[in-house]
């Protein structure tokens, strides 16, 4: 593992002392010096560094960054923070009376106009729009409509609640997803995380008359995790 090596270089690379980086880290000192020489932190810790250091945990476990190029490592840590949606994704939304944020409804027809409209706030404020008070309110959803049999046993018109995600590094492999794509529109896939490997995802059906196909990361504009069917 390079995991120490890497923490040293990123924490030079920001410019950081280790006392600043620590003090942001809520961690002393003497913690970070062990974790650039030869000891592993916990899990949590390792989490919090590498989203500091807005790196993905695998690259940081698994990369010498030291043996890169200064171009390369910079065209790494700009893919990572791409990946992560750091400032590069605004997500339009509509709120209540109360400030409470709303789910937009997007039928099969309001499907074809969605990728036009899908970071207009105009477009998403004229989509019809209600608030379910039993789900996370410190979470983004929308409803979208199925379209077609090609993730049964959710049936063609069924309407699918989905939670917003901005970090597409957490995508899990095998999970629903309704993927927002250049090309394709709106898609409701089982997806498979290839993004730090080659860039892309694997999108498969549920039914297997339809052929599983990769999309590239830079095609994607939006990717909502389903989260349960409306009955």
């Amino acid at each position: 593992m390079y995991l120490h090596a890497n923490i040293k270089l990123l924490r030079k690379r920001k410019g950081l002392t280790q006392s600043l980086m620590a003090e942001s880290l809520g961690i002393s000192r003497s913690k970070l010096a062990g974790y650039e020489l030869n000891v592993s932190p916990p899990l949590d810790t390792l989490v919090k560094i590498c989203e500091y250091l807005e790196l993905s945990v695998d690259l940081m476990l698994k990369q010498n960054l030291a043996r890169y190029p200064v171009h390369k490592l910079g065209e790494i840590l700009e893919t990572s923070r791409y990946l992560k949606g750091r400032d590069l994704r605004i997500l339009a939304t509509t709120v209540d009376a109360a400030g409470r944020e709303l789910i937009e409804v997007v039928s099969q027809k309001a499907r074809a106009s969605y990728l036009a409209g899908f970071s207009d706030p105009d477009f998403i404020g004229d989509l019809p729009r209600f608030h379910l008070p039993f789900l996370p309110q410190d979470k983004k959803h929308r409803v979208f409509q199925v379209d077609g049999d090609s993730m049964d046993p959710i049936p063609d018109g069924a309407w699918i609640i989905c939670e917003y995600m901005d970090d597409w590094t957490r995508i899990k492999d095998g999970e629903k997803y309704v993927i927002v794509t250049a090309q394709d529109g709106v898609t409701f896939k089982l997806a498979y995380n290839q993004l730090q490997e080659k860039r892309q995802l694997l999108l498969c059906s549920s039914n297997p008359l339809y052929k599983p196909f990769e999309v590239a990361a830079d095609t994607v504009r939006e990717v909502w995790k389903y989260r349960m069917m409306l009955v």
